[in-house]
Parts: structure tokens; sequence; C-alpha cells
């Protein structure tokens, strides 16, 4: 129960610093593109990446660390970075086929689910 609270306490921080992020972007470059969300994605990715080498060279951390930072904190961040993750191990085990899947397949679906919601709420009403 105690590794609940911990990733839903990362993830009210990082889902905070998300929100923060996007903020302060978008007032200073504006609305015409999404450049706070694509920073943020990209800014997760690295952290995401620099904290997963962290605890698999370093292997100090105990897994309470590695829920409150990767799952939480930089889950309520981005899930993009999870996302990466995944695909970078998939890679790094040779399965690039099934990294290639992942991609297109999580692109494709996600992009479909949004539309496919849109379009079920604009039926309704």
């Amino acid at each position: 129960m105690m590794s609940y609270f911990i990733v839903f306490l990362g993830a009210g921080i990082g889902g905070m610093m998300r929100h923060g992020a996007n903020i302060a972007v978008t007032r200073a470059v504006g609305t015409g593109f999404p450049l706070g969300i694509m920073a943020v994605n990209v800014i997760g990715c690295l952290l995401m990446g620099l904290i997963a080498g962290w605890f698999a060279l370093k292997g100090q951390a105990g897994q309470e660390w590695r829920l409150f930072l990767a799952t939480g904190i930089l889950g309520g961040f981005t899930t993009f970075s999870a996302f990466s993750l995944d695909t970078a191990l998939l890679w790094e085990r040779g399965e690039l086929g099934l990294a290639a899947l992942y991609v297109v397949g999580s692109v494709v679906l996600s992009l479909a689910g949004v539309f496919a919601g849109l379009w079920a709420i604009r039926q309704i009403g």
C-alpha cells in the first residue's frame, strides 16, 4: 500500500511541474505551437534516461526511489518518458520489430482513441 502512496505523491509533484512548465513556456512563446508540452516531453525523456541509467549502472537506490522518481514524478510530468524508456529497452534488447510496432501502434492507436472520443461526444450533443 505504501508503494501506491509513493507513486501518488510523486505523480502530484510531476503533474504540478508539467503544468508550471507548460504555462511558463506558453507565456514566453505563445500558443501557436504546443512547445510547452513538447519541451516537457523532451526534458522528461532526458530525465528518464538519466534516472534509468543511474539506477541500472549504480543500482544503489531502493524500489521506493524508483517508484517516486520514475513512475511518480516523471509519470506525472510526462507519460511520454515511460513510453520512450519502454521503446529504448525493446531496442537495446535487439527487438527492433517490436520497438517499431510499439511506437507506431502507440501513436496511431492513441490518436485514434482521441479522435474516437471526440467523435463520440459530438454524437451525443
